[in-house]
């Protein structure tokens, strides 16, 4: 920057300044200024303009200090504490934003904005009642009598509009703020926040095709009006450069808008949509990325890449402000890849976080799934007693369902049924995680039992559809009964069959051989192969492991039952070609019967035909041979001891099985 500052001839740097900021050049502005205050002593001008640029760069605790200079040297001047008070609120230094704003509130031409920033304060901390009443209080215009009313400007008008719209929708009362920030916009004209803000109070009341109808324009007209904000490149694979946090883009509510769409992608499960619309986003660098889009970003590639997704959402969890479904979404996700000692240590460096964040029912579930590690049983009484207290909710919303059915009361029966559902969703995950408890254990007769109790409320729940047909699976006599509930969901995706999962397309081939059904397993392997035959034309590079994993599945039910000659012939067979059907996934189920052919021929439990033998060296030696970049597990992401990565490949696992099966014939003696 030093020599930027060198080439401004004497008598061009107000100009130069000016020209830069003219032109959105202001990190530049910022570093000549920035430069030119060090070496002389602070002046007014200067400050104010290096405030200015560092507000435009969304640099607010910069800017702030700026201003608190400022307002030192010139304490007369409202604006600059104005100014001061306004960066320390888009810091997220709220406590301090309050205090800076109480002078203005004696000095009547800034009385109503310094009312607004301590509403906006006290609402950001989560003081909604202090925040409405600041609220109502410039509404109804009277502090003594000192300011004007919100009625005499229109614009201060809307402006009440929208924060009494936001207090509503803390409130949850989504529909009445939805009308709130709809009248603003009528007063002021199209607002691509208030369009976000009626956005967010239709997914809230999960409307979400109203919601995806604001994005939509939201994200039109950002393109339109700003094409060099880059919205799209990044989904396109185009190298472009971060158009960075400035507050144009902060005025287009484009970031927010892509987020949002995210969630709702997410919420409708559709993963790759949501990934999509958080790539689609202007582009910028990591480190300029908001709270919110990192929060995303970690949940949404938590599949595909859950180390770098934990650390982002540790890292957020240290700053201020960061989302509040930061510390439940961490949590849940420990629980859900095994880290319970995390979890609790989590819970207990974060005490404070607890009352604030979650939700007593959050906050027993997660109590309940940290102590199955270390015991089940008391684990299972507090699942227990959430199961009890949700069934009494469900009942009771069945109760009112029905009542407002009989008084055709459509209103009412809105509401109960809403509730119904959004209690529904939360006993699911509490009876599986119960119901998890006695599968470890593998009792799956008390299994049955347990679904049998459930079924009153989940009958049409996929999930514990799905759940019930694993366990009558997994009791080997109750094959029909496993059909009856894996054949409607296959048939709901059957125009698109490699939607459903690979094991359940597996588990039900299985059932129709053991139910003598060959003909329904052999069309239904017909549909895959031809569903794989079609979208291996259109993405020939794709891998595609669905009739190989029914193929696998099917070769290791053989091999259960002792007939390893054809077992084994099936293993080998699915996994052609090897370059496509080769993968961490397939190498699981084929190694599990090459051990298990190994250790029964070990105990000369089984003849093993010589014809045989050789095939299985033959396919050992391909596997060596395209299994080179393959894991042969996939690590746990916050692993401290790494896996060898020359040890952590099929090729070396397949190496180890050809070196057995050669020591168990006795090829080397």
């Amino acid at each position: 920057m030093a020599a930027a500052v060198a080439t401004i001839a004497d008598g061009e740097y107000t100009a130069t300044i000016y020209g830069l900021i003219r032109a959105g050049r202001f990190a530049e502005a910022a570093g000549i200024l920035s430069g030119e205050l060090q070496r002389s002593s602070p002046s007014r001008a200067g400050l104010s303009l290096l405030g200015y640029c560092y507000y435009q760069l969304q640099d607010f605790v910069a800017a702030a200090e700026c201003y608190e200079q400022l307002v030192a040297l010139h304490p007369e001047l409202h604006d600059y504490r104005l100014y001061h008070a306004q960066a320390l609120y888009k810091a997220g230094l709220y406590a301090e934003a309050l205090r800076a704003a109480v002078p203005l509130l004696d000095a009547p031409a800034f009385q109503g904005r310094a009312l607004r920033l301590q509403a906006a304060a006290h609402y950001a901390q989560g003081d909604l009642s202090s925040a409405k009443a600041l609220v109502e209080l410039q509404q109804s215009g009277s502090t003594g009598g000192s300011h004007a009313g919100a009625g005499d400007d229109p614009a201060e008008a809307s402006d009440a509009e929208v924060n009494l719209g936001c207090l509503l929708y803390r409130e949850g009362q989504h529909e009445e703020a939805c009308g709130k920030f709809a009248s603003a916009m009528q007063v002021l004209g199209y607002c691509p926040e208030l369009s976000y803000n009626m956005a967010l109070c239709y997914y809230a009341a999960k409307q979400y095709s109203p919601a995806l109808k604001h994005l939509a324009e939201i994200i039109d007209r950002g393109m339109q009006q700003h094409p060099e904000l880059s919205v799209g490149t990044n989904t396109e694979g185009l190298d472009v450069r971060s158009v960075g946090n400035t507050l144009l883009l902060h005025r287009t509510a484009l970031v927010e808008a892509f987020n949002l769409k995210a969630a709702i992608e997410y919420q409708l499960g559709n993963l790759q949509a949501a990934q999509e619309a958080l790539t689609d986003m202007p582009p910028r660098a990591e480190e300029e990325l908001d709270p919110v889009t990192l929060h995303n970003q970690a949940l949404m590639n938590m599949d595909k890449r859950p180390t770098e997704g934990f650390e982002k959402l540790q890292f957020l969890l240290q700053q201020n402000p960061c989302p509040p479904e930061t510390f439940g979404n961490l949590l849940l996700l420990y629980c859900k890849h095994q880290y319970y000692d995390l979890a609790a240590d989590v819970l207990a460096e974060n005490a404070h976080l607890t009352y604030k964040l979650l939700t007593p029912y959050l906050y027993n579930f997660l109590d309940a799934m940290i102590t199955c590690q270390t015991a089940p049983e008391e684990a299972f009484h507090k699942l227990d007693e959430l199961v009890g207290a949700l069934t009494e909710q469900l009942r009771k919303l069945t109760k009112e369902v029905q009542e407002a059915r009989k008084n055709r009361d459509d209103e009412a029966l809105r509401k109960a049924l809403s509730e119904y559902d959004e209690t529904l969703e939360k006993y699911v995950p509490v009876f599986m995680a119960q119901a998890k408890i006695y599968w470890d254990m593998e009792n799956y007769p008390m299994l049955e039992k347990m679904f049998h109790k459930s079924v009153e409320f989940c009958k049409d729940h996929e999930v514990w559809k799905l759940n019930v047909a694993h366990v009558m699976f997994m009791q080997e006599n109750k094959y029909k009964e496993a059909i009856s509930f894996y054949e409607p969901i296959v048939k709901k995706h059957y125009d698109n069959i490699l939607q459903v999962s690979a094991i359940v397309l597996a588990n039900l081939c299985v059932s129709y051989i053991m139910t003598s059904q060959n003909e329904e397993a052999e069309e239904l392997m017909r549909k895959i192969e031809k569903e794989e035959e079609q979208l291996s034309y259109h993405e020939p590079d794709k891998k595609i492991y669905h009739l190989c994993i029914v193929n696998l599945v099917i070769g290791t039910l053989y091999c259960a039952k002792g007939n390893f000659d054809f077992g084994i012939s099936r293993v080998i067979k699915s996994l052609e070609p090897y370059n496509k059907k080769l993968g961490t996934d397939t190498w699981y189920y084929a190694k599990r019967c090459f051990l298990s052919l190994l250790e029964n021929m070990c105990k000369h439990v089984i003849m093993v035909r010589d014809t045989v033998i050789q095939e299985c060296l033959q396919f050992l030696e391909h596997c060596e041979m395209y299994g080179r970049n393959i894991p042969a597990v996939i690590e746990h992401p916050l692993e401290e001891e790494k896996m060898h990565s020359g040890k952590n490949t099929v090729t070396y696992e397949a190496r180890q099985l050809r070196a057995l099966m050669y020591e168990v014939i006795g090829w080397n003696k």
